[in-house]
């Protein structure tokens, strides 16, 4: 979900074959959930091996990763921690509105409404820690480093490439952007052809570059007054003013220059929580210094023996990814050598 930034932010469309060489810095959780809503049965249902385990995350991340590393990406996918206090509510709604969903799922199947049942499903994924630690033990097999974040894994995402550790942040998320990040790629677990929500439309989805400087210039704002746009949107730890999007806000924010001049002059504005707190949390993140970044070679061995033995994959399927994930992983030792000997 996160603060909806998308009316106001200036996007720009770029090609996988453009990322060829980055390193980034990915929001793991978030790409976990777009999995979870896109690989399904017909009906909804989640795909799951012959003990009933949920494996739908474990194939979009096996095979999204292969593909990536396949072009000469390099991720680094990035774990949620403890989430900040104010955000525990949004969890709990989240919670809620999952579990509805799930209900709905399965009533519009005893119905006989596939598409409704697919819709709802879309919405009832639930990541368990279990389920999230299988996603780690894959990366591992895999030779992808991951980091565990103290607390939001945006943040932490943010805090690579403040530092040069990787070049952009990949989320649907604009939360990144408030969180300090230089570069946001938006689409980069969904590329292909997409069908649209409750319709019979399938669209093209390309991923879209966000860069943070760019933004703000062309906004003529600073970050603060973007994180200060966003608390006036509504964030995960604050709902916002009825009535207020990105353009209002972003105008009453170049109006008034900062959220208290316009809390002071507008006395009806009224938060449940306080603002301030909220800038704090994107300004002064909870983010870790301590996380080691390498990237080794994949263990096939080890990847059949949890794909294909523990979670029952095809084997001739988890072939080819493991075919990509060498290729990738060859040409990156090339490129090594290049620069050192050349």
């Amino acid at each position: 979900m996160g603060v909806q930034l998308g009316d106001i932010a200036p996007k720009q469309t770029i090609s996988l074959e453009q990322l060829r060489g980055r390193i980034i810095a990915i929001d793991a959780m978030n790409f976990l959930y777009q999995f979870l809503a896109i690989i399904r049965q017909r009906d909804g249902e989640l795909l799951r091996d012959s003990k009933g385990r949920i494996t739908s995350h474990l194939s979009g991340l096996f095979y999204r990763t292969s593909n990536l590393i396949e072009l000469g990406i390099r991720p680094i996918y990035v774990f949620d921690g403890e989430p900040p206090k104010l955000k525990r509510r949004t969890v709990e709604e989240r919670r809620i509105l999952r579990e509805e969903a799930g209900k709905g799922w399965v009533m519009a199947l005893e119905a006989g409404n596939l598409e409704e049942a697919r819709k709802l499903a879309q919405r009832a994924g639930q990541l368990t820690e279990e389920m999230v630690n299988d996603a780690k033990t894959l990366l591992d097999c895999m030779g992808v480093p991951w980091i565990q974040a103290p607390s939001e894994g945006e943040a932490q995402a943010a805090y690579l490439v403040q530092r040069g550790d990787a070049w952009g942040v990949a989320s649907q998320d604009f939360d990144s952007l408030l969180f300090g990040a230089p570069i946001l790629i938006r689409n980069l677990a969904i590329t292909g052809r997409r069908k649209l929500p409750g319709k019979d439309v399938y669209v093209e989805v390309v991923p879209e570059l966000i860069e943070l400087e760019k933004l703000l210039t062309e906004l003529k704002i600073t970050r603060e007054q973007l994180v200060d746009i966003g608390i006036l949107i509504g964030t995960d730890y604050n709902e916002g003013i009825k009535g207020i999007g990105p353009k209002k806000a972003l105008d009453l924010i170049k109006r008034y220059e900062s959220l208290e001049n316009l809390l002071r002059a507008e006395l009806d504005l009224k938060f449940e929580v306080d603002p301030l707190e909220v800038r704090e949390i994107f300004l002064k993140p909870s983010v870790t210094q301590k996380y080691r970044l390498e990237w080794h070679d994949p263990d096939p061995a080890r990847i059949i023996e949890f794909l294909c033995e523990k979670h029952d994959f095809s084997e001739s399927r988890v072939q080819t990814g493991i075919d990509k994930l060498l290729k990738g992983s060859g040409e990156r030792k090339q490129v090594k050598l290049e620069q050192w000997f050349g």
